[in-house]
């Protein structure tokens, strides 16, 4: 292959960022008092909690659902539904208690049996669930998810109408923290009304919120009176604004109290603009190429170690990202970086007619994905760029149509750097490379690693198994990482009710002006 050199669409670009610039907003609309008002970039994809997949849907589980254990001030793991929880048996058996108080939104009692009933649910591959997600040591969960053993099979029972028994198939000192995200379900709701349960007229939740109605890019929610812990508002509004510039004005025009993601390039000058409503907080996000190892060619190590080593990140984080995030090539942040990414290798072996296609989101994404092209078309791998609205890139990728994908995920409040790996085992939500698939003797190694880390007991212990898998997975690069990233809101002097460094996902403690 042939190196090129000259002009590229880079200088295009970073003129284009240059003259982008935050419009300053005469006057203030008047803030309804008692409502929390907030912007996010996308739709949910469902309200449903054993369907959704995305970060916004993830979201407003938070506000609408009560998880069986919860995030504690310090986002480690505190009550939720269940109000302690002990295991007799060193990790292989969890026992939940649910206190007597624990009502859905429609006063009705929530019981062990509802929250039995809701991992068989998520686990059966016969109703809308059908995914592994953080039950994956929960005794015979994959054999009922393949459909080999019944749904009933599932090391879950309700020990009375209080307890609740998981039962595993490791010991796994860390299930209680995995139970921050699993959101019950109101099964005497859903037996009445099916998949329309999650309409405002058929809602019922257990958060504190609940659903009062859904606009065409909005959602309304209520404090929830029944919970145990209600909103300290008496309702919050939701609008869906996918441009990050529009969200930032509408912002700065009085129109929201929080509004997420404003655009990395202009957070200098909002930091000028409006002081201090500009937050940024670490954050579990990251940032990565995602690469189709179906394909024939993408299935040569050395092509994907090439174009890793080909990528500028440092280019990408400081003059796209304008250095809010920092370049990496690594999936634990922190880790040590893999030697084949430090020296170019050589591409050999590769003949001029591989094309790659590089699949990315429209718009802030895009000009990622412009440089990451520019990079690898001078290296010599011919490469261009198909830009969807990101409701077509997660189809292509689920369906396999693509070849690599720029992709990027938020863990949310999971700010332990060893969440970072589980979306990349056996079953998560990340693993859709056909690694898998493929096998060898490095998806085998990889498999023991990871399951030596879940069952490990302490953190240190457990961070060591976890960098054991993550060098196996980089080494093959079955991914090549790009950034991590910070989290940016914009929050306005209406809100009060913060726990200082942490993003501000979890609203019932929430309070603004007038409420």
């Amino acid at each position: 292959m042939t190196q090129s050199s000259g002009l590229t669409r880079r200088g295009a670009m970073l003129t284009s960022l240059a003259g982008l610039g935050v419009a300053a907003c005469s006057g203030r609309r008047e803030a309804p008092p008692g409502l929390l008002r907030v912007a996010i970039s996308n739709m949910p994809d469902s309200l449903d909690p054993a369907i959704g997949q995305f970060a916004a849907s993830a979201l407003l589980y938070k506000q609408l659902f009560a998880p069986l254990t919860d995030y504690s001030v310090n986002l480690g793991v505190g009550p939720g539904l269940a109000e302690e929880w002990t295991t007799p048996d060193g990790g292989h058996t969890w026992l939940f208690a649910i206190p007597d108080d624990r009502r859905w939104s429609d006063g009705a009692p929530l019981t062990a049996e509802d929250i039995v009933w809701s991992v068989k649910r998520i686990l059966d591959p016969a109703t809308a669930g059908g995914v592994l997600g953080d039950f994956y040591a929960v005794e015979n969960a994959r054999a009922v998810l393949t459909g080999d053993m019944p749904v009933d099979a599932l090391g879950v029972l309700a020990r009375g109408p209080r307890l609740v028994e998981f039962r595993l198939e490791q010991p796994l000192g860390i299930f209680p923290t995995l139970m921050r995200e699993f959101y019950p379900f109101p099964r005497h709701i859903i037996e009445a009304h099916g998949n329309d349960w999650v309409r405002p007229e058929n809602f019922v939740g257990s958060g504190p919120f609940t659903l009062a109605g859904i606009g065409a890019l909005s959602f309304d929610l209520v404090r929830n009176e029944f919970s145990y812990a209600p909103a300290s508002v008496a309702a919050a509004r939701v609008d869906i604004v996918d441009d990050a510039s529009t969200r930032t004005r509408m912002f700065r025009a009085g129109d929201f109290d929080l509004a997420e993601a404003p655009p990395p390039t202009q957070l200098q000058l909002l930091r000028q603009q409006v002081g201090d409503q500009v937050r940024s907080f670490p954050a579990p996000k990251f940032t990565y190429l995602k690469i189709n190892l179906r394909r024939p060619a993408l299935q040569n190590v050395g092509l994907r170690r090439f174009v890793s080593a080909m990528t500028d990140r440092a280019f990408l984080a400081t003059q796209i990202m304008d250095e809010t995030a920092s370049a990496t090539d690594s999936i634990i942040p922190g880790s040590t970086e893999t030697s084949h990414s430090r020296t170019p290798p050589e591409l050999e072996g590769i003949d001029d007619s591989i094309r790659i296609t590089l699949r990315t989101t429209s718009g802030d994404r895009e000009r990622l994905a412009i440089a990451i092209a520019d990079d690898w078309n001078r290296a010599g791998v011919q490469t261009e760029i198909l830009a969807t609205a990101p409701v077509d890139l997660y189809s292509a990728v689920d369906g396999g149509d693509f070849d690599i994908a720029l992709s990027h995920f938020d863990r949310g409040l999971k700010a332990n750097p060893n969440f970072m790996m589980e979306p990349f085992t056996e079953g998560g939500f990340a693993d859709d490379s056909g690694w898998f698939e493929i096998g060898g003797p490095e998806t085998d190694t990889f498999n023991a690693a990871i399951a030596l880390a879940r069952q490990a007991v302490g953190d240190a212990e457990r961070t060591r198994f976890y960098q054991q898998a993550e060098a196996i997975l980089l080494d093959q690069q079955v991914i090549i990482p790009l950034l991590h990233e910070q989290a940016h809101w914009l929050i306005s002097e209406r809100v009060s009710g913060l726990t200082p460094d942490v993003q501000p996902q979890i609203w019932r403690n929430l309070s603004v002006s007038g409420a």
